[in-house]
């Protein structure tokens, strides 16, 4: 035959070249075609956990379950009880929205029926029926219709909320590590230290104290820090600290250092809510000198320890709370921090105690922190100090607490 070699098999159209060729382009496209089902799949999924995406990947798969465990509960009833088809169920209220979930719980109760109508029916077949276990109770019933009342009231309020599941809680983990990052304080200059804590109430996640601080000025030699306490205490004085540290972060370094209380101000009168008011401390400090001043917002006063005279003083500005009314005037007070000594700033949640004086809840702090100055020296790796003071004087406060050193060598 034309074109073979001695001793080789003929080609026919089904082996040669001509069948290669016409093959590669099949492969070639039913690779093509795997790859967008891929991608439709990936996609539906990213924007199903959005919250953009149709639920009717997840719907098939719990609809498929229901008659899986029915199969299973009339074959092996010792290990799939009636109650089994809650799995599904609970599944369907995370992932589901309510009208969708609606169609679930038909499919679960024609199922749950389906049970009672065999296990009846093989029952009334047995020759001893009184010896016959299996079946669906009315307990068992009334479980699954509790629980699928339970995943519609969840369902419903995610609807309502407007995020997934899984995106609402990636969300508030998100959040909250947003208030972390922004109450970071910057890297200060060799020879200027700094150290902060936060506890919220009750050890939950969000707290009503915040921290916003930046370096300002010419060649970023001014710290400017913000330690503020919104009213309330757990999620609802988080959230509204959450608003307000980020509002505070933009305002921080955006204006001259006199005028940034009096825009706070005015941005929580904006806010108009029932329980808007806060407390805040604004510290300016000078990082060639060592200058400070404090201004004040209805908080606590600072307290600097002169590592010369061995004892604490304290440096009280005056000003009203922010939020209460407009036009209101914030008074500062000026202090030096030299060698050695040591800023604390703090919330209320560190010094009052029902029944007994601020007075005497800041002379304790105080005494406890010189012991801490006094024990471990501030230096460079004494990290971990502020947590350290919160641990031993408010550690059983249900209140939120926050303490800020700032120390020079």
């Amino acid at each position: 035959m034309a074109g073979s070699k001695p001793g080789a098999p003929p080609q026919t159209t089904a082996t040669g070249p001509a069948a290669t060729a016409a093959a590669e382009p099949v492969a070639a496209l039913l690779r093509a075609s795997l790859l967008r089902a891929r991608r439709r799949v990936r996609r539906a999924g990213v924007d199903y956990f959005r919250g953009d995406g149709a639920d009717w990947l997840a719907f098939a798969a719990f609809l498929l379950a229901i008659p899986l465990l029915v199969l299973l509960n009339v074959w092996i009833p010792a290990w799939a009880p009636p109650t089994a088809l809650v799995l599904p169920i609970l599944a369907g209220a995370m992932l589901l929205r309510p009208g969708t979930l609606v169609l679930l719980y038909g499919a679960a109760a024609l199922g749950l029926s389906t049970e009672s109508l065999i296990h009846t029916g093989e029952r009334v077949a047995s020759n001893h029926p009184e010896e016959y276990v299996y079946g669906v109770t009315p307990g068992a019933a009334l479980v699954v219709g509790a629980v699928g009342v339970a995943g519609l009231l969840v369902a419903q309020f995610r609807s309502r909320v407007g995020v997934p599941w899984r995106g609402g809680g990636s969300m508030l983990f998100d959040l909250r590590e947003r208030i972390r990052v922004q109450g970071r304080v910057p890297a200060l200059p060799e020879g200027w230290h700094v150290d902060l804590a936060l506890r919220p109430a009750g050890g939950q996640s969000f707290s009503g104290d915040f921290v916003v601080a930046a370096r300002t000025g010419p060649g970023r030699r001014v710290l400017e820090a913000v330690l503020a306490d919104v009213s309330g205490k757990g999620m609802d004085a988080g959230s509204r600290a959450l608003l307000l540290s980020g509002a505070f972060g933009g305002l921080l370094g955006s204006l001259p250092a006199h005028d940034f209380l009096p825009a706070a101000n005015g941005y929580l009168l904006r806010q108009d809510w029932d329980e808007g008011f806060a407390t805040a401390v604004h510290l300016v400090l000078d990082l060639d000198t060592g200058e400070y001043e404090l201004l004040s917002a209805g908080h606590l006063p600072g307290m600097q320890r002169l590592a010369g005279a061995g004892r604490w003083e304290v440096q009280e500005a005056e000003g009203p709370l922010l939020g209460v009314y407009d036009g209101a005037k914030f008074d500062g007070v000026r202090g030096r921090l030299g060698h050695g000594d040591v800023l604390l700033l703090c919330t209320d949640g560190m010094v009052e105690v029902p029944g007994r004086d601020l007075t005497e809840g800041m002379d304790r702090l105080m005494g406890e922190a010189d012991r801490l100055v006094a024990g471990a020296q501030l230096g460079a790796g004494s990290r971990g100090a502020a947590g350290r003071l919160i641990e031993t004087v408010a550690k059983d406060v249900n209140d939120d607490r926050a303490v800020l050193l700032i120390w020079r060598q």
